[in-house]
């Protein structure tokens, strides 16, 4: 059986990734769930954020069948910046954003930079909401992967879709091969 959850990082940079992961389990042991969630420090991504739609999906009484999730880039790019955490659903920090660059001051998805092949997000912020009552306009379907080798055949790897503002039509960054990993190689 697998003890690890999928990476491609060197046996240093996976010794501090380790570490942190760690950390992430004894405090959230000690204190509670964290306000910011480090998604590349879980096993299994996917369960996490499963539990979130369900958590709210019980709370509010919503049919579990007919939710799901919509994301938020907020402005805030270290986790001491959060006020408190969310109810009903998560901020999480960590993802990679590769094909283009994330514009702090319009919020939304740009051309990416020269020479740059992976750019920090900020913070993202995930809400469970009712299918029914989501309505997006500009945004980019985005597939948020484990790691940089994106997913094989069976399908494994994909973790979900995060909604990422844009001026562009979705076929420019689908072209540009836009995705986010919780894991890069460094």
């Amino acid at each position: 059986a697998k003890k690890t959850t999928a990476t491609e990082k060197k046996l240093g940079a996976w010794m501090l990734w380790f570490e942190r992961r760690y950390k992430q389990y004894v405090d959230w042991v000690a204190h509670g769930e964290p306000a910011v969630m480090w998604l590349s420090g879980l096993h299994i991504p996917e369960t996490y954020t499963a539990a979130l739609v369900q958590a709210a999906c019980r709370d509010k009484g919503w049919p579990l069948d007919k939710s799901t999730l919509y994301t938020k880039v907020t402005r805030y790019t270290d986790p001491s910046e959060i006020p408190e955490k969310l109810k009903h659903g998560a901020y999480i920090q960590g993802l990679y954003l590769e094909g283009a660059s994330w514009d702090l001051e319009r919020s939304m998805l740009k051309r990416q930079d020269p020479k740059v092949l992976v750019t920090e997000l900020p913070i993202l912020q995930v809400i469970p909401i009712e299918g029914s009552k989501l309505k997006l306009q500009n945004t980019f379907k985005t597939p948020v992967y484990v790691t940089q080798a994106r997913r094989n055949a069976m399908g494994v790897g994909l973790v979900f879709e995060a909604d990422l503002a844009t001026s562009e039509h979705s076929s420019h960054w689908v072209l540009q091969g836009v995705a986010l990993s919780l894991n890069i190689d460094q």
